[in-house]
């Protein structure tokens, strides 16, 4: 007697593995194809989670994939230091950040490239290939012919460290971790196994050796991760996902999964009597054995690969629910029609019938679909035996194919993918926007990108026309920065300009402006930088998709209205904020020089940014004094007077003198007259120039002695006396 038993890959009824048959499959299982029974196959949560531990297996990526790796190989943490001066008196603020270099496999198998890359959810890496992240990154695709990591041989020492040939793994040099807690973070890789999709058949081919015609088995999976230790339960796997099943070719298996019919068979009555019972028997299981409702789940490459769920129900009685997971990227109709076919094909196996036919029907072997004579539908053989000569056949029914129907993704959360772009630096002195007095100079750098993906960039500063630099940390959060296009007109800084119109273009879309009323002003609302003038906007109009127009100004703030009617098109406009700015206090010494700043961001492939800012002392020194006016005082006498301003109080809100800020009140005054000049120093911010000193006509500047300078010069013409 020989018998023979086969079975859909995948079914839903009970183990598939151990119904590869009593003579050929046993053999196949045991000797050609098979390890013994080992783990099952790939789950959907396996290839969620990255691991570190010795001995774990690699999945073998095909198509594209979104999986986790193992990390192979990692450096300690690298510590880096950075010390900074918080102000005069005060002490020093000392900020540790650290990076780490480690290698994570990918695929046991070749692979073509790697897209995108999540931490910890979030992009690493974007669609474009540009880092979220500071890193150095190289990926080895698995060839046979691959050379040792140039990291790794350098850490482990010359011909210490594996090539890993055969194994895709990807390094990551000095990844900044301050975004991740301070540690490696959970790492997913979008990896390119093959161009396109790969045929479930296919897979199963290469995985066996060739051990598996998969040829029939066409069905195109745009990603699947051949995941454990046993070749058996990834091809359970990869025929459930196909609707196949097994068939005995020569000393190996064949996928079949075209349910078109071969032949047509007939029961020829050869068994009836006593050993074999009637023509043509007929069993059909109860539609309760049939799951009511099934779903599928599977990565969705349109939810950035996460778990997505699909479902079929049938109707009729019965309230039971199965579950499959197919660790395969599918689209949603893909995923709609797989569990439509699951179900189907459950339904449809409930009719078996057993066939009798003579020995001369030898040639419908087991695994063929055939039509039975007088009986509807299309059966596939799933159990073959003879004995006595004759041939019986156990066969079970086909489901009918069906439309495809249309399915939906569901909800798609993406993470954000937003390029970097190059670094926009502006590097400045200004007066303090608080009510704080300065001991030493201070320079405010902001920074933004050319891209809303941009986040910050790495400074340096030297105050020595580059003999020396000095490392300054990092860029605060992006500043809204863009340019000038079209210029308000020249006007005092006494009353709230609301003729003039700015027009200002920002850096990139995703940039905004917004307005303020008086109180909000009052209270340092919209402080920018047009040009080297200190300007509040009250109303902010979008008027293109980053052109904005600005009015109702107050001009020349903190003592800048030297700077109204300077601008350019095309000078820098910074809406300043303490977040969105890094002040960095130099030494007295700076002052009158010109400092360069260096900013590196992560798109800067060109290479860093560079600007020059002037220390003109705007940050440390008094304003110039105002209202210098000189009153007659009858013979040629003049008695000057102004009024100071102060460092410090800016909004005025006592209505009495601003405080002095400087350690006393004193003036200096150059008297012109006649080409010759002399210098006279006053604490009172009044003088009074003689007939005699005023001469044929007079020039008088005014300065306030600060404790770093002078201020300005505020300057008068008095003309000839004629009495």
């Amino acid at each position: 007697m020989a018998t023979l038993v086969l079975t859909t890959i995948g079914g839903l009824f009970g183990p598939v593995g151990a119904a590869i048959g009593a003579i050929a499959g046993q053999a196949i299982d045991r000797d050609v194809l098979f390890k013994p029974p080992g783990r099952q196959g790939p789950r959907l949560t396996e290839l969620a989670v990255q691991v570190s531990s010795y001995g774990t297996p690699i999945q073998k990526v095909f198509g594209t994939m979104r999986v986790a790796g193992c990390v192979i190989w990692s450096t300690d943490l690298i510590e880096s230091r950075d010390t900074q001066s918080t102000g005069k008196g005060q002490p020093t603020l000392t900020s540790y950040s650290y990076a780490a270099s480690f290698a994570v496999a990918l695929s046991g198998r070749p692979v073509s490239g790697v897209g995108r890359i999540w931490a910890d959810g979030k992009l690493l890496r974007g669609a474009a290939g540009d880092f979220k992240v500071s890193c150095v990154f190289r990926l080895h695709q698995g060839g046979e012919d691959q050379a040792a990591d140039p990291l790794i041989a350098s850490a482990e020492g010359a011909g210490l460290a594996p090539a890993h040939r055969g194994l895709a793994y990807a390094v990551f040099e000095t990844l900044q971790l301050a975004d991740y807690g301070n540690r490696i973070p959970s790492l997913t890789f979008e990896v390119i196994g093959d161009a396109g999709p790969v045929a479930a058949g296919a897979i199963a081919d290469e995985l066996s050796g060739g051990a598996i015609d998969g040829a029939d088995a066409a069905l195109p999976l745009p990603g699947f991760a051949a995941y454990g230790d046993s070749v058996r339960a990834v091809a359970e796997t990869l025929g459930q996902a196909a609707g196949a099943w097994f068939v005995p070719v020569g000393g190996g298996l064949a996928m079949r999964a075209t349910a078109a019919a071969e032949r047509e068979i007939a029961d020829d009555g050869v068994a009836e009597g006593a050993d074999h019972g009637a023509r043509g028997r007929r069993s059909a299981a109860a539609i309760e054995t049939v799951p009511h409702a099934l779903s599928l789940s599977y990565y969705d490459p349109a939810r950035d690969y996460q778990t997505g769920v699909q479902r079929a129900r049938r109707p009729g009685a019965g309230t039971r629910e199965t579950r499959i997971e197919m660790p395969a990227v599918l689209g949603a109709d893909a995923a709609k029609a797989m569990a439509e076919g699951a179900l189907a094909r459950a339904e449809a196996a409930r009719e078996r019938r057993t066939v009798t036919l003579g020995w001369d029907a030898l040639g419908v072997s087991p695994g063929a679909c055939v039509t039975i004579a007088g009986v509807r539908g299309t059966w596939r053989v799933s159990g073959w035996s003879l004995e006595k000569m004759v041939l019986s056949l156990e066969c079970v029914r086909l489901p009918v194919s069906s439309p495809a129907l249309p399915a939906s993704p569901g909800r798609v959360v993406s993470a954000p993918d937003r390029l970097a772009g190059a670094t926009i630096l502006h590097a400045f002195e200004i007066p303090p926007l608080g009510d704080e007095t300065l001991a030493a100079p201070r320079l405010t750098v902001a920074a933004a990108g050319t891209a809303p993906g941009w986040r910050r960039a790495a400074l340096l500063y030297s105050v020595d026309d580059g003999e020396r630099w000095v490392a300054a940390g990092a860029t605060a959060a992006p500043a809204v920065i863009g340019t000038i296009v079209s210029l308000p007109i020249a006007t005092g800084a006494a009353l709230i300009d609301r003729r003039s119109v700015v027009e200002v273009e920002l850096a990139h879309a995703g940039m905004a402006l917004s307005g303020a009323d008086g109180r909000a002003l009052d209270m340092g609302a919209n402080v920018a930088l047009l040009g080297e003038e200190l300007i509040q906007f009250g109303a902010a109009t979008q008027v293109a998709a980053r052109r904005w127009r600005l009015s109702t100004l107050w001009r020349g703030r903190r003592g800048t209205e030297g700077a109204i009617g300077t601008q350019a098109v095309g000078d820098r406009f910074v809406l300043l904020s303490a977040d969105a700015s890094v002040a960095i206090d130099l030494p007295l010494s700076a002052l009158g020089r010109a400092v360069r700043v260096i900013a590196s961001g992560i798109g800067d492939t060109g290479g860093p940014v560079s600007v020059t800012a002037g220390m003109t002392g705007l940050s440390v020194l008094p304003p110039a004094p105002v209202g210098l006016r000189a009153v007659e005082l009858g013979g040629g006498d003049v008695f000057l007077r102004w009024t100071r301003r102060s460092r410090a109080g800016w909004r005025w809100i006592d209505g009495v003198d601003a405080p002095l800020a400087e350690e006393r009140e004193a003036y200096r005054l150059t008297i012109e007259s006649g080409g010759v000049a002399r210098i006279v120093e006053t604490s009172a911010p009044e003088w009074t120039v003689t007939a005699a000193e005023r001469g044929t006509g007079l020039r008088v500047t005014v300065r306030q002695t600060g404790a770093a300078g002078e201020s300005p010069a505020a300057e008068i013409n008095i003309g000839h006396w004629e009495g």
